[in-house]
């Protein structure tokens, strides 16, 4: 970071009438108590990472919040060493002349006093919030552009009618928004924390009681208010009921994940778990999450149904009957009659919500109890009850009654035995079954893995009983050596002053012997693992009523963000988001909905070509207004021309991404070798944007209101330019 003496504003030539002492001096003081502040910190957290990875791991909870500790301690160094002095976005002025200044983080001088307070505190919400219409008491507001550390560009709003604020204050004909659109893309999604806009940050800090529906066009910042509003519920969490690593992004596909990785880190997020909405029904299923997607329109709607997960529940079900007639168990002791009650109460004792695998066990101790008791009371309990539990023909009953089941056979069953799918799911129609039926059970495609998932939540692990089993057993042994041990130890040494009297305590032997103490070690459980206190869904619109019942299954509250826009559906979304969610179980009393129709990204020229392809199939498309213009319009050419494009391009821009948009399977001439030129097709580019889009064969993306999505969305890509090439020079609009 600068010198505490120096400025830490580096203004190039052109903004030469920023530098005057009396528009940044007091910045300028204030950021030299800042770098002090951050030097003290940076020095404080260091030593106290040193002492806590020194301290011993210790046991169960000790591990845990050691370990919790020590994640938090380099979390807050990392934000720090990244950022330095820009970790202070900009200030505001109140009515009283007090200067409050925003940062990521927020901090103290050593006498206790804010020099930054964090964005996402009360204390900081004027600085997003203030309009013009309601400044919220601020009289101007300054935002701040760093690069390499200093600042280098700022932008000042008055707010307040104040003459002597005038004076202190530098104003511009853009406002500090609409100027940071202007610069080149990197690949990544840029850091634009200092230029949120009032109706965003309204939104980021709503409450997160129920489902929260953020539905607007392109470019109007969705993901920008889905990724901030993370980091503010997970700084909120004592109000919100969340913990690190207990909130989930769910985004459309893994360019989008990679393109916004950067995000949260530069909010001070480090634990935010990412995903796919494939990566989390793969998770549990053996990596089956790059599958390919299911050609068969109607076979793929079929799946996607509610009606289709209610058949994995049926299904499981058929294999839990308990067994009509009785059978006698013989033993050592005495010989004990199971009928058909004692059956239907150990299958009525498991537990709600208990897995069916995981079932199993509740359902056999719970027989060896009844036959028990059936014994009575002369009759050694302890070896009749290891009797039973390994009695052969009582196991091979209750696994035919209640078999060990794996998701992939389960779901497999269904579409290779026409009886078992009417039996599950009795609303299809004979030609609906047999669209369904395939050779083989387990060719899977993309549409399978919501209901794959769904079989292993009904389901449960089948190996987890034995591992528990295995467990005990193997702590019972641990317990009992460690029995034998201070025995032996207290009999062998006499010493008055040596160990053995100490281990006569019986505090000491207790600890010694607690079998909680391996448990609990503190390693994670596997990543995507659990349930979510919040989840953020972007492109939301894309998801099957199968994928909604995955992630609800993640998040028992109902907390959710859901991000997107109707329109940009690639199927039919012609009800509301309300209903839709309704649809899959939460209650129209707890989703609320909020719009977004300024479009930031989007220059006006690109918008007024795109809009009419969108409303050619959704006249009721809700087309956000753009607010800039690149002066760049819209240009047509043939598809030989693609390479001159991009080459032409290269040598005019030293920055920037440019990004080619073709259907899949469309050929196309080499790209240049270069790290900021990429290919994609319209859903994997759904999400992201590029300075220069190029549309190759717009007509190849399909017909009816799925191609003109896909052309829709290719086209407001860009942030800057597009170009159309079409295999005949068209100077039109594309249709």
């Amino acid at each position: 970071m600068p010198c505490q003496n120096a400025s830490a504003f580096a203004l190039p030539d052109h903004l030469a009438h920023k530098t005057d002492p009396d528009l940044i001096g007091a910045d300028d003081r204030h950021f030299a108590a800042i770098s002090h502040a951050l030097d003290e910190k940076v020095s404080s957290l260091s030593a106290r990472l040193d002492r806590r990875r020194r301290d011993p791991a210790g046991h169960g909870a000790q591990t845990i919040d050691r370990d919790a500790d020590i994640r938090r301690l380099v979390a807050e160094l990392t934000t720090l060493r990244r950022f330095g002095l820009d970790v202070c976005i900009g200030h505001f002025a109140t009515a009283g002349r007090e200067r409050v200044y925003v940062g990521r983080i927020g901090l103290l001088d050593a006498a206790g006093t804010p020099l930054l307070v964090d964005w996402r505190t009360p204390a900081a919400e004027p600085f997003f919030a203030a309009t013009l219409a309601d400044p919220r008491g601020v009289m101007y507001r300054r935002r701040y552009r760093w690069s390499g550390g200093r600042i280098v560009d700022y932008w000042d709003e008055v707010l307040g009618d104040d003459d002597e604020v005038a004076t202190r204050t530098s104003l511009d004909d853009q406002s500090a928004f609409v100027a940071s659109l202007s610069g080149a893309r990197t690949g990544r999604m840029r850091d634009v924390l200092s230029t949120i806009r009032s109706d965003q940050d309204a939104i980021i800090r709503a409450g997160a009681p129920g489902a929260l529906v953020v539905d607007g066009g392109p470019g109007t910042g969705k993901t920008v208010v889905a990724l901030h509003r993370a980091a503010y519920l997970l700084h909120e969490q004592s109000r919100s009921g969340l913990s690190r690593g207990n909130l989930l992004l769910v985004g459309p596909h893994r360019p989008y994940l990679d393109y916004v990785a950067d995000v949260l880190p530069a909010l001070g997020e480090h634990s935010v778990q990412t995903a796919t909405v494939a990566d989390l029904a793969a998770a549990g299923l053996g990596g089956l999450a790059d599958l390919a997607d299911e050609t068969d329109a109607e076979v793929a709607r079929l799946k996607s149904t509610v009606e289709m997960v209610e058949a994995i529940e049926a299904g499981v079900r058929f294999y839990e009957q308990p067994p009509e007639a009785s059978m006698l168990v013989q033993s050592e002791w005495v010989d004990l009659r199971i009928t058909r009650a004692d059956w239907a109460e150990a299958f009525a004792s498991v537990e709600d919500g208990t897995p069916h695998n995981e079932a199993h066990t509740q359902i056999r101790e719970t027989l060896v109890e009844v036959l028990l008791e059936k014994a009575g009371a002369g009759v050694p309990a302890d070896h009749l009850r290891v009797e039973l539990l390994s009695d052969p023909e009582l196991r091979r009953t209750l696994y035919r009654a209640w078999p060990m089941l794996r998701p992939e056979d389960l779901v497999g069953d269904l579409w290779t035995v026409p009886a078992y799918l009417r039996l599950c799911a009795p609303g299809l129609s004979t030609e609906q079954i047999r669209l369904l039926q395939r050779t083989d059970p387990q060719a899977w495609t993309s549409t399978d893995l919501p209901l794959l998932d769904a079989a292993r939540h009904q389901l449960g692990d089948p190996d987890r009983a034995r591992r528990d089993q295995r467990r005990k057993a193997e702590r019972a042994a641990e317990l009992e050596r460690r029995r034998m041990v201070i025995d032996e130890v207290i009999a062998a040494n006499d010493d008055p002053e040596g160990v053995a009297p100490m281990l006569r305590h019986g505090d000491l032997q207790e600890a010694l012997l607690d079998p909680s103490m391996e448990e609990g070690t503190g390693i994670a459980g596997p990543r995507l693992a659990g349930t979510f206190g919040h989840i953020i869904v972007d492109e939301a619109q894309e998801l099957t009523d199968a994928q909604w019942l995955m992630l609800l299954r993640r998040c028992p509250s109902g907390s959710l963000t859901v991000v997107g826009d109707r329109a940009q559906s690639r199927g039919d979304f012609d009800e509301s988001w309300a209903d839709r969610l309704e649809r899959v179980g939460l209650s129209p009393e707890r989703v609320s909905q909020v719009g977004l129709s300024i479009n930031y990204r989007t220059p006006s020229e690109v918008m007024d070509a795109a809009a009419p392809v969108i409303r050619s199939v959704r006249p009721d498309a809700n087309v956000p207004e753009s607010v800039r213009s690149s002066g760049l319009p819209v240009e047509h050419r043939r598809i030989d021309d693609l390479s001159v494009v991009i080459d032409g391009w290269l040598a005019e821009h030293s920055e920037g991404i440019a990004c080619v948009i073709s259907a899949p399977g469309v050929a196309l001439p080499d790209l240049p070798a270069s790290d900021r030129v990429r290919a994609l097709g319209p859903a994997d580019a759904k999400g992201l944007e590029f300075d220069l889009v190029v549309l190759v064969d717009a007509e190849s993306f399909g017909t009816g209101a799925t191609g003109a999505v896909d052309r829709y969305v290719a086209m407001t890509r860009a942030t800057q330019q597009l170009v159309v090439l079409n295999s005949e020079r068209a100077d039109r609009a594309t249709t």
